[in-house]
């Protein structure tokens, strides 16, 4: 073997070296995000009910030792029962989605809180926990439309003032016991795509808490699931 093909072996090497250790530490990166696989109507059992089916997703791909938490916000009411903010039930990240990629390194930059439009969140990267596509706007294959993800929150992801808006005055299903046509939620927008309101977390208010009334509108009773830890 001549000197010039130890040299280009040796490089080959290399290179094929740096390309497995990117791939493996890709690969290494532990699932703490996705979009749920299953649909649902408003009653999801409260946040228990709906921390219970994010916990029960993970398992299936194998990552349920991780304590995963549903990104929603409940209301407070009168009295004693105060709200729950969904940003502070997931932990402080980094979370990645089933595909290895980043979808935020902190709360700062999942919300925006310094920069916004800070996080990587968007229709090929807010995944179900096994890798799919949730169905949005801008592919001709994606119907039924489903880029509505419930999430009860403003765009910093905290829980709405009880009462704020005499239409709409409750905007989490009555904190997720509800599937009545004639109780709210607020969502997002997985894809970022809309005429009105194009954020992740908070777009606009369902036209109802069943799982029609919000196929009406272009969801599917979706939710978002983070790894708190």
């Amino acid at each position: 073997m001549t000197y010039k093909h130890i040299v280009l072996a040796a490089v080959a090497a290399i290179a094929f070296g740096s390309a497995a250790v990117s791939a493996q530490g890709q690969e290494s990166q532990p699932l703490g995000f996705f979009v749920t696989s299953t649909t649902h109507s408003g009653n999801l059992g409260g946040l228990a009910g709906a921390d219970a089916e994010c916990q029960r997703l993970a398992a299936a791909v194998g990552a349920g030792n991780r304590t995963w938490r549903a990104y929603l916000s409940t209301q407070g009411g009168r009295g004693a029962v105060p709200s729950v903010n969904a940003r502070d039930r997931i932990g402080n990240g980094p979370w990645y989605n089933a595909n290895g990629i980043m979808i935020a390194g902190s709360l700062a930059d999942l919300h925006g809180d310094l920069q916004r439009g800070s996080n990587l969140i968007n229709v090929n990267t807010a995944v179900t926990e096994s890798g799919e596509l949730v169905n949005g706007f801008g592919r001709a294959e994606d119907t039924p439309q489903e880029h509505d993800i419930l999430t009860g929150s403003d765009s910093h992801g905290r829980a709405f003032p009880a009462g704020m808006s005499n239409r709409t005055p409750d905007r989490t299903c009555n904190n997720w016991t509800s599937d009545s046509p004639d109780a709210y939620g607020m969502i997002g927008h997985h894809d970022l795509m809309s005429g009105w309101n194009t954020s992740w977390n908070s777009s606009h208010s369902t036209a109802g808490c069943s799982l029609s009334a919000f196929n009406d509108t272009g969801g599917a009773g979706r939710f978002y699931c983070f790894a708190a830890n």
